[in-house]
Protein backbone atom coordinates (compact mmCIF):
# COMPACT_ATOMS: atom_id res chain seq x y z
CA UNK A 1 0.00 0.00 0.00
CA UNK A 2 2.85 2.36 0.82
CA UNK A 3 4.38 1.85 -2.62
CA UNK A 4 1.04 2.53 -4.28
CA UNK A 5 0.57 5.71 -2.28
CA UNK A 6 4.13 6.78 -3.04
CA UNK A 7 3.55 6.29 -6.77
CA UNK A 8 0.14 7.97 -6.88
CA UNK A 9 1.20 10.95 -4.76
CA UNK A 10 4.57 11.50 -6.42
CA UNK A 11 4.83 15.18 -7.45
CA UNK A 12 4.77 15.68 -11.23
CA UNK A 13 4.56 18.72 -13.47
CA UNK A 14 1.02 20.09 -13.56
CA UNK A 15 1.18 21.84 -16.94
CA UNK A 16 -1.29 19.43 -18.59
CA UNK A 17 -3.89 20.09 -15.89
CA UNK A 18 -3.39 23.85 -16.17
CA UNK A 19 -3.74 23.85 -19.95
CA UNK A 20 -6.80 21.65 -19.81
CA UNK A 21 -8.40 23.98 -17.26
CA UNK A 22 -8.07 26.84 -19.74
CA UNK A 23 -9.64 24.72 -22.50
CA UNK A 24 -12.33 23.29 -20.23
CA UNK A 25 -13.29 26.68 -18.83
CA UNK A 26 -13.66 28.12 -22.32
CA UNK A 27 -15.75 25.16 -23.51
CA UNK A 28 -18.16 25.12 -20.57
CA UNK A 29 -18.64 28.86 -21.08
CA UNK A 30 -19.53 28.14 -24.71
CA UNK A 31 -21.86 25.36 -23.57
CA UNK A 32 -23.79 27.68 -21.25
CA UNK A 33 -23.99 30.85 -23.33
CA UNK A 34 -24.26 28.89 -26.57
CA UNK A 35 -27.37 27.15 -25.23
CA UNK A 36 -29.00 30.57 -24.99
CA UNK A 37 -27.71 31.87 -28.34
CA UNK A 38 -28.76 28.79 -30.34
CA UNK A 39 -32.24 28.69 -28.83
CA UNK A 40 -31.59 25.41 -26.99
CA UNK A 41 -32.75 26.86 -23.67
CA UNK A 42 -35.91 28.17 -25.29
CA UNK A 43 -36.73 24.88 -27.03
CA UNK A 44 -35.93 22.60 -24.10
CA UNK A 45 -36.99 24.61 -21.05
CA UNK A 46 -39.13 27.61 -21.98
CA UNK A 47 -41.51 26.41 -24.68
CA UNK A 48 -42.60 23.06 -23.11
CA UNK A 49 -45.31 23.06 -20.46
CA UNK A 50 -43.12 20.69 -18.45
CA UNK A 51 -39.98 18.63 -18.92
CA UNK A 52 -39.41 14.91 -18.62
CA UNK A 53 -36.99 14.96 -15.71
CA UNK A 54 -35.05 11.96 -14.46
CA UNK A 55 -37.45 9.86 -12.39
CA UNK A 56 -37.15 10.90 -8.75
CA UNK A 57 -36.30 14.52 -9.57
CA UNK A 58 -39.84 15.84 -9.93
CA UNK A 59 -39.03 18.75 -7.61
CA UNK A 60 -37.01 20.27 -10.49
CA UNK A 61 -40.28 20.95 -12.35
CA UNK A 62 -40.36 24.34 -10.61
CA UNK A 63 -37.77 25.55 -13.15
CA UNK A 64 -39.05 24.87 -16.70
CA UNK A 65 -41.47 27.22 -18.45
CA UNK A 66 -40.08 30.32 -16.73
CA UNK A 67 -38.04 32.04 -19.44
CA UNK A 68 -36.18 34.71 -17.45
CA UNK A 69 -35.21 32.21 -14.77
CA UNK A 70 -33.73 29.70 -17.23
CA UNK A 71 -31.93 32.33 -19.29
CA UNK A 72 -30.51 33.74 -16.09
CA UNK A 73 -29.55 30.24 -14.94
CA UNK A 74 -27.47 29.61 -18.05
CA UNK A 75 -26.12 33.16 -17.97
CA UNK A 76 -24.70 32.61 -14.48
CA UNK A 77 -23.29 29.26 -15.57
CA UNK A 78 -21.39 31.06 -18.33
CA UNK A 79 -19.93 33.48 -15.79
CA UNK A 80 -18.77 30.54 -13.69
CA UNK A 81 -17.20 29.08 -16.85
CA UNK A 82 -15.17 32.26 -17.41
CA UNK A 83 -14.05 32.19 -13.78
CA UNK A 84 -12.87 28.59 -14.22
CA UNK A 85 -10.99 29.49 -17.38
CA UNK A 86 -9.10 32.42 -15.83
CA UNK A 87 -8.75 30.68 -12.47
CA UNK A 88 -10.57 33.28 -10.39
CA UNK A 89 -12.17 31.84 -7.25
CA UNK A 90 -11.76 28.53 -9.03
CA UNK A 91 -13.24 26.23 -6.39
CA UNK A 92 -16.37 28.33 -5.97
CA UNK A 93 -16.83 28.65 -9.73
CA UNK A 94 -16.28 24.96 -10.44
CA UNK A 95 -18.62 23.79 -7.68
CA UNK A 96 -21.18 26.39 -8.78
CA UNK A 97 -21.07 25.20 -12.39
CA UNK A 98 -21.22 21.55 -11.29
CA UNK A 99 -24.35 22.16 -9.21
CA UNK A 100 -26.06 24.18 -11.93
CA UNK A 101 -25.21 21.77 -14.76
CA UNK A 102 -26.29 18.79 -12.64
CA UNK A 103 -29.62 20.56 -12.15
CA UNK A 104 -29.94 21.03 -15.91
CA UNK A 105 -28.97 17.42 -16.52
CA UNK A 106 -31.53 15.89 -14.15
CA UNK A 107 -34.22 18.43 -15.07
CA UNK A 108 -34.73 17.11 -18.59
CA UNK A 109 -33.86 14.10 -20.73
CA UNK A 110 -35.58 14.91 -24.03
CA UNK A 111 -32.19 16.18 -25.22
CA UNK A 112 -30.23 13.51 -23.39
CA UNK A 113 -26.85 12.41 -24.64
CA UNK A 114 -23.83 10.82 -23.03
CA UNK A 115 -21.82 13.99 -23.47
CA UNK A 116 -24.04 15.84 -20.99
CA UNK A 117 -23.49 13.03 -18.51
CA UNK A 118 -19.73 13.14 -19.02
CA UNK A 119 -19.72 16.91 -18.58
CA UNK A 120 -21.52 16.54 -15.25
CA UNK A 121 -18.97 13.98 -14.07
CA UNK A 122 -16.06 16.15 -15.17
CA UNK A 123 -17.43 19.23 -13.45
CA UNK A 124 -17.53 17.41 -10.12
CA UNK A 125 -14.14 15.78 -10.72
CA UNK A 126 -12.48 19.11 -11.50
CA UNK A 127 -14.05 20.69 -8.45
CA UNK A 128 -11.60 18.55 -6.45
CA UNK A 129 -8.53 18.96 -8.69
CA UNK A 130 -5.83 21.60 -8.12
CA UNK A 131 -6.26 23.07 -11.60
CA UNK A 132 -5.91 26.70 -10.51
CA UNK A 133 -2.36 26.63 -9.16
CA UNK A 134 -0.77 28.33 -12.18
CA UNK A 135 -1.77 30.69 -15.03
CA UNK A 136 -4.66 31.88 -12.90
CA UNK A 137 -5.76 34.88 -10.88
CA UNK A 138 -5.82 32.68 -7.79
CA UNK A 139 -2.15 31.78 -8.23
CA UNK A 140 -1.15 35.28 -9.28
CA UNK A 141 -2.42 36.95 -6.14
CA UNK A 142 -2.25 34.13 -3.56
CA UNK A 143 1.18 32.68 -2.97
CA UNK A 144 -0.25 29.82 -0.93
CA UNK A 145 -2.06 28.57 -4.04
CA UNK A 146 0.85 28.86 -6.45
CA UNK A 147 2.52 25.62 -7.54
CA UNK A 148 3.88 23.91 -10.62
CA UNK A 149 3.34 20.40 -9.27
CA UNK A 150 0.46 18.04 -8.73
CA UNK A 151 0.20 14.45 -7.46
CA UNK A 152 0.45 11.75 -10.13
CA UNK A 153 -3.00 10.39 -9.25
CA UNK A 154 -4.59 13.34 -11.06
CA UNK A 155 -3.34 12.15 -14.44
CA UNK A 156 -3.96 8.48 -13.62
CA UNK A 157 -7.54 9.18 -12.56
CA UNK A 158 -8.39 11.23 -15.65
CA UNK A 159 -6.90 8.64 -18.01
CA UNK A 160 -8.81 5.82 -16.29
CA UNK A 161 -12.06 7.79 -16.61
CA UNK A 162 -11.39 8.31 -20.32
CA UNK A 163 -10.51 4.64 -20.73
CA UNK A 164 -13.88 3.61 -19.28
CA UNK A 165 -15.78 5.99 -21.57
CA UNK A 166 -13.99 4.98 -24.77
CA UNK A 167 -13.85 1.25 -24.00
CA UNK A 168 -17.57 0.96 -23.36
CA UNK A 169 -18.21 3.11 -26.42
CA UNK A 170 -16.34 0.49 -28.45
CA UNK A 171 -17.98 -2.53 -26.80
CA UNK A 172 -21.47 -1.09 -27.30
CA UNK A 173 -20.89 -1.01 -31.06
CA UNK A 174 -20.20 -4.74 -31.18
CA UNK A 175 -23.72 -5.83 -32.01
CA UNK A 176 -25.20 -7.13 -35.29
CA UNK A 177 -26.83 -3.95 -36.58
CA UNK A 178 -23.59 -2.05 -36.21
CA UNK A 179 -21.29 -4.77 -37.47
CA UNK A 180 -23.30 -5.20 -40.70
CA UNK A 181 -23.42 -1.35 -41.10
CA UNK A 182 -27.21 -1.12 -40.78
CA UNK A 183 -27.00 1.42 -37.96
CA UNK A 184 -24.35 3.67 -39.60
CA UNK A 185 -26.29 3.60 -42.89
CA UNK A 186 -29.51 4.71 -41.23
CA UNK A 187 -27.72 7.37 -39.20
CA UNK A 188 -26.23 8.80 -42.39
CA UNK A 189 -29.52 8.91 -44.29
CA UNK A 190 -30.49 12.01 -42.35
CA UNK A 191 -27.23 13.69 -43.46
CA UNK A 192 -27.71 13.34 -47.23
CA UNK A 193 -28.29 17.08 -47.71
CA UNK A 194 -25.08 18.08 -45.94
CA UNK A 195 -22.93 20.50 -47.91
CA UNK A 196 -20.02 18.88 -49.75
CA UNK A 197 -20.07 15.52 -47.92
CA UNK A 198 -23.75 14.57 -48.01
CA UNK A 199 -23.44 12.25 -51.00
CA UNK A 200 -20.22 10.68 -49.67
CA UNK A 201 -21.97 9.84 -46.40
CA UNK A 202 -24.45 7.69 -48.34
CA UNK A 203 -21.75 5.47 -49.88
CA UNK A 204 -21.58 1.85 -48.74
CA UNK A 205 -17.84 2.02 -48.20
CA UNK A 206 -18.33 5.06 -45.94
CA UNK A 207 -20.64 3.03 -43.71
CA UNK A 208 -18.12 0.19 -43.42
CA UNK A 209 -15.33 2.64 -42.58
CA UNK A 210 -17.50 4.38 -39.98
CA UNK A 211 -18.54 1.11 -38.38
CA UNK A 212 -15.12 -0.43 -37.91
CA UNK A 213 -13.06 2.72 -37.53
CA UNK A 214 -15.45 3.69 -34.73
CA UNK A 215 -14.94 0.38 -32.93
CA UNK A 216 -11.17 0.45 -33.34
CA UNK A 217 -10.80 4.11 -32.44
CA UNK A 218 -12.80 3.88 -29.22
CA UNK A 219 -11.14 0.61 -28.23
CA UNK A 220 -7.55 1.58 -28.95
CA UNK A 221 -7.23 5.35 -28.64
CA UNK A 222 -6.24 5.48 -24.96
CA UNK A 223 -3.54 2.76 -25.23
CA UNK A 224 -2.32 4.32 -28.48
CA UNK A 225 -1.94 7.73 -26.85
CA UNK A 226 -0.12 6.21 -23.88
CA UNK A 227 2.46 4.48 -26.09
CA UNK A 228 5.03 6.89 -27.42
CA UNK A 229 5.48 5.04 -30.73
CA UNK A 230 1.81 5.37 -31.68
CA UNK A 231 1.03 8.68 -29.99
CA UNK A 232 1.54 10.85 -33.09
CA UNK A 233 -0.75 8.67 -35.22
CA UNK A 234 -3.30 8.52 -32.42
CA UNK A 235 -3.28 12.32 -32.34
CA UNK A 236 -3.97 12.51 -36.08
CA UNK A 237 -6.74 9.90 -35.77
CA UNK A 238 -8.26 11.85 -32.87
CA UNK A 239 -8.29 15.10 -34.80
CA UNK A 240 -10.02 13.45 -37.77
CA UNK A 241 -12.47 11.44 -35.65
CA UNK A 242 -13.60 14.28 -33.40
CA UNK A 243 -13.80 16.94 -36.11
CA UNK A 244 -15.82 14.50 -38.23
CA UNK A 245 -18.21 13.95 -35.32
CA UNK A 246 -18.44 17.68 -34.71
CA UNK A 247 -19.36 18.41 -38.33
CA UNK A 248 -21.62 15.43 -39.03
CA UNK A 249 -23.35 14.86 -35.69
CA UNK A 250 -23.09 18.39 -34.26
CA UNK A 251 -22.50 17.23 -30.69
CA UNK A 252 -21.50 20.56 -29.18
CA UNK A 253 -18.33 20.92 -27.15
CA UNK A 254 -17.65 17.21 -26.70
CA UNK A 255 -15.27 16.67 -29.67
CA UNK A 256 -13.13 19.64 -28.64
CA UNK A 257 -13.14 18.61 -25.00
CA UNK A 258 -11.99 15.15 -26.09
CA UNK A 259 -9.16 16.69 -28.08
CA UNK A 260 -8.24 18.78 -25.06
CA UNK A 261 -7.74 15.66 -22.96
CA UNK A 262 -4.82 14.66 -25.19
CA UNK A 263 -2.56 17.03 -23.24
CA UNK A 264 -2.54 14.48 -20.39
CA UNK A 265 -0.76 11.98 -22.64
CA UNK A 266 2.17 14.22 -23.63
CA UNK A 267 5.32 14.95 -21.61
CA UNK A 268 5.52 18.28 -19.75
CA UNK A 269 8.29 19.63 -22.01
CA UNK A 270 5.98 19.36 -25.00
CA UNK A 271 3.11 21.04 -23.14
CA UNK A 272 5.39 23.87 -22.03
CA UNK A 273 6.79 24.40 -25.51
CA UNK A 274 3.41 24.47 -27.25
CA UNK A 275 1.16 26.14 -24.69
CA UNK A 276 3.06 27.78 -21.84
CA UNK A 277 6.12 29.36 -23.42
CA UNK A 278 4.58 32.84 -23.23
CA UNK A 279 3.25 32.29 -19.71
CA UNK A 280 6.56 31.87 -17.87
CA UNK A 281 5.95 34.96 -15.79
CA UNK A 282 2.77 33.32 -14.48
CA UNK A 283 3.90 29.71 -14.54
CA UNK A 284 7.57 29.73 -13.64
CA UNK A 285 9.81 26.71 -13.86
CA UNK A 286 9.21 23.38 -12.21
CA UNK A 287 12.91 23.17 -11.44
CA UNK A 288 12.72 26.27 -9.25
CA UNK A 289 10.22 24.71 -6.87
CA UNK A 290 10.95 22.24 -4.11
CA UNK A 291 8.98 19.04 -4.62
CA UNK A 292 6.00 19.14 -2.26
CA UNK A 293 4.82 16.18 -0.21
CA UNK A 294 1.22 15.47 -1.15
CA UNK A 295 0.77 12.53 1.22
CA UNK A 296 -1.20 13.27 4.38
CA UNK A 297 -3.59 11.51 6.75
CA UNK A 298 -6.40 11.75 4.20
CA UNK A 299 -4.47 10.25 1.30
CA UNK A 300 -5.57 6.64 1.77
CA UNK A 301 -9.19 7.71 2.20
CA UNK A 302 -9.02 9.81 -0.94
CA UNK A 303 -7.59 6.97 -3.02
CA UNK A 304 -10.24 4.61 -1.65
CA UNK A 305 -13.01 7.06 -2.61
CA UNK A 306 -11.55 7.49 -6.10
CA UNK A 307 -11.28 3.71 -6.46
CA UNK A 308 -14.91 3.20 -5.45
CA UNK A 309 -16.00 5.86 -7.95
CA UNK A 310 -14.08 4.20 -10.79
CA UNK A 311 -15.46 0.77 -9.90
CA UNK A 312 -18.99 2.17 -10.02
CA UNK A 313 -18.22 3.76 -13.39
CA UNK A 314 -16.93 0.42 -14.65
CA UNK A 315 -19.97 -1.51 -13.39
CA UNK A 316 -22.82 0.82 -14.37
CA UNK A 317 -22.69 -0.01 -18.11
CA UNK A 318 -22.92 -3.72 -17.27
CA UNK A 319 -26.30 -3.49 -15.54
CA UNK A 320 -28.13 -3.91 -18.86
CA UNK A 321 -26.98 -7.54 -18.91
CA UNK A 322 -28.80 -8.21 -15.62
CA UNK A 323 -32.11 -7.03 -17.05
CA UNK A 324 -34.55 -8.98 -19.15
CA UNK A 325 -34.65 -8.39 -22.91
CA UNK A 326 -32.45 -6.24 -25.17
CA UNK A 327 -31.50 -2.70 -24.19
CA UNK A 328 -32.13 -1.60 -27.79
CA UNK A 329 -35.77 -2.49 -27.23
CA UNK A 330 -36.46 -1.65 -23.59
CA UNK A 331 -33.96 1.24 -23.12
CA UNK A 332 -33.35 -0.21 -19.64
CA UNK A 333 -29.68 0.32 -18.82
CA UNK A 334 -29.13 2.63 -21.79
CA UNK A 335 -28.34 5.81 -19.90
CA UNK A 336 -25.06 6.25 -18.00
CA UNK A 337 -23.56 3.47 -20.13
CA UNK A 338 -21.67 5.28 -22.91
CA UNK A 339 -23.96 3.92 -25.63
CA UNK A 340 -23.30 6.63 -28.21
CA UNK A 341 -24.80 7.03 -31.71
CA UNK A 342 -25.79 3.36 -31.92
CA UNK A 343 -29.26 3.09 -33.41
CA UNK A 344 -32.26 4.80 -34.96
CA UNK A 345 -35.70 4.46 -33.41
CA UNK A 346 -39.10 5.82 -34.27
CA UNK A 347 -42.50 5.07 -32.85
CA UNK A 348 -46.19 5.80 -32.56
CA UNK A 349 -47.98 6.25 -29.26
CA UNK A 350 -51.49 7.07 -28.04
CA UNK A 351 -52.90 7.39 -24.54
CA UNK A 352 -56.46 6.73 -23.43
CA UNK A 353 -57.87 7.71 -20.05
CA UNK A 354 -60.78 5.78 -18.52
CA UNK A 355 -62.79 7.23 -15.65
CA UNK A 356 -63.13 4.41 -13.10
CA UNK A 357 -66.52 5.67 -11.90
CA UNK A 358 -68.29 6.31 -15.23
CA UNK A 359 -66.12 4.06 -17.43
CA UNK A 360 -65.95 6.94 -19.89
CA UNK A 361 -62.99 6.71 -22.28
CA UNK A 362 -61.06 9.80 -23.37
CA UNK A 363 -58.33 9.82 -26.01
CA UNK A 364 -55.54 12.19 -25.04
CA UNK A 365 -54.53 14.87 -27.55
CA UNK A 366 -50.76 14.77 -27.13
CA UNK A 367 -50.13 18.02 -29.01
CA UNK A 368 -51.91 19.82 -26.18
CA UNK A 369 -49.30 18.56 -23.71
CA UNK A 370 -45.93 17.98 -25.35
CA UNK A 371 -43.66 19.48 -28.00
CA UNK A 372 -42.64 17.58 -31.15
CA UNK A 373 -39.27 16.70 -29.61
CA UNK A 374 -40.88 15.44 -26.43
CA UNK A 375 -43.37 13.42 -28.46
CA UNK A 376 -40.59 11.63 -30.35
CA UNK A 377 -39.12 10.49 -27.04
CA UNK A 378 -42.56 9.67 -25.66
CA UNK A 379 -43.13 7.33 -28.60
CA UNK A 380 -39.96 5.28 -28.10
CA UNK A 381 -38.86 5.41 -24.46
CA UNK A 382 -40.72 3.50 -21.71
CA UNK A 383 -39.76 5.85 -18.88
CA UNK A 384 -41.30 8.78 -20.79
CA UNK A 385 -44.48 6.73 -21.28
CA UNK A 386 -44.67 5.89 -17.58
CA UNK A 387 -44.03 9.48 -16.49
CA UNK A 388 -46.69 10.87 -18.81
CA UNK A 389 -49.22 8.33 -17.54
CA UNK A 390 -48.48 9.46 -13.97
CA UNK A 391 -48.92 13.09 -15.02
CA UNK A 392 -52.32 12.32 -16.56
CA UNK A 393 -53.35 10.46 -13.41
CA UNK A 394 -52.45 13.46 -11.23
CA UNK A 395 -54.17 15.90 -13.57
CA UNK A 396 -57.46 14.04 -13.38
CA UNK A 397 -57.07 13.43 -9.64
CA UNK A 398 -56.90 17.21 -9.19
CA UNK A 399 -60.35 17.34 -10.81
CA UNK A 400 -61.66 14.70 -8.41
CA UNK A 401 -61.55 11.87 -10.93
CA UNK A 402 -59.87 8.50 -10.42
CA UNK A 403 -58.68 7.20 -13.76
CA UNK A 404 -56.78 4.42 -15.49
CA UNK A 405 -54.32 5.16 -18.27
CA UNK A 406 -53.77 2.74 -21.12
CA UNK A 407 -51.14 3.06 -23.82
CA UNK A 408 -50.89 1.83 -27.37
CA UNK A 409 -47.26 2.15 -28.48
CA UNK A 410 -45.29 0.61 -31.33
CA UNK A 411 -41.60 1.05 -32.03
CA UNK A 412 -39.36 0.56 -35.05
CA UNK A 413 -35.66 -0.19 -34.37
CA UNK A 414 -32.97 0.19 -37.04
CA UNK A 415 -35.31 0.07 -40.02
CA UNK A 416 -37.36 -2.97 -38.99
CA UNK A 417 -41.15 -3.02 -39.06
CA UNK A 418 -43.10 -1.51 -36.19
CA UNK A 419 -43.65 -3.82 -33.24
CA UNK A 420 -45.84 -3.29 -30.18
CA UNK A 421 -43.84 -2.07 -27.18
CA UNK A 422 -46.36 -1.73 -24.33
CA UNK A 423 -49.01 -4.14 -23.10
CA UNK A 424 -52.24 -2.26 -23.96
CA UNK A 425 -54.17 -4.10 -21.21
CA UNK A 426 -52.03 -2.73 -18.37
CA UNK A 427 -53.04 0.42 -16.49
CA UNK A 428 -49.69 2.23 -16.65
CA UNK A 429 -50.83 4.81 -14.11
CA UNK A 430 -51.25 2.04 -11.52
CA UNK A 431 -47.78 0.51 -11.75
CA UNK A 432 -44.65 1.61 -9.90
CA UNK A 433 -41.46 2.43 -11.73
CA UNK A 434 -38.83 -0.28 -11.43
CA UNK A 435 -35.37 1.16 -10.88
CA UNK A 436 -33.51 -2.10 -10.58
CA UNK A 437 -35.47 -4.65 -12.58
CA UNK A 438 -37.35 -5.11 -15.83
CA UNK A 439 -40.79 -3.49 -16.20
CA UNK A 440 -43.29 -6.28 -16.83
CA UNK A 441 -45.67 -4.03 -18.80
CA UNK A 442 -43.12 -3.88 -21.62
CA UNK A 443 -43.78 -6.56 -24.20
CA UNK A 444 -40.98 -8.98 -25.00
CA UNK A 445 -39.10 -8.17 -28.19
CA UNK A 446 -39.02 -11.91 -28.92
CA UNK A 447 -37.31 -12.52 -32.25
CA UNK A 448 -37.98 -8.96 -33.40
CA UNK A 449 -34.35 -7.78 -33.24
CA UNK A 450 -33.17 -10.88 -35.10
CA UNK A 451 -35.62 -10.45 -37.97
CA UNK A 452 -34.46 -9.34 -41.40
CA UNK A 453 -34.24 -5.59 -41.74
Amino acid sequence: MKNILKYLFEPIDNSALIVFRLIFGFLITCEAWGAIATGWVRRVFVEPQFTFNFIGFDFLQTFPGTGPHMYGWFGVMGIFGVMVMVGYRYRIAMVGYAIMWSTVYFMQKSSYNNHYYLLMLLCWIFAFLPAHRAVSFDARFRESVRSTSMPRWVTVFIILQLFIVYTYGSIAKMYPDWLDTTAPRLLMQAKKNYWLVGSVLQKEWTHWVMAYFGILFDGLIVPALLWKRTRKWALYASIFFHLFNSFVFQVGIFPYMSLGFIVFFYPPKTIHRIFLKKWKVFYGSNQDEAKPNFINKWSSLGIAAAGIYLVIQALLPLRQHLLQDNVLWTEEGHRLSWRMMLRTKSGTVSFSVIDKETNKKIFVKLNEYVTKKQRRNLATKPDFIWQFAQRLKKEYAAKGQEVSVFVNASVKVNGRKYNRLVDPKVDIAAVDWEFFKHSDWLLDSGEYLEKEK
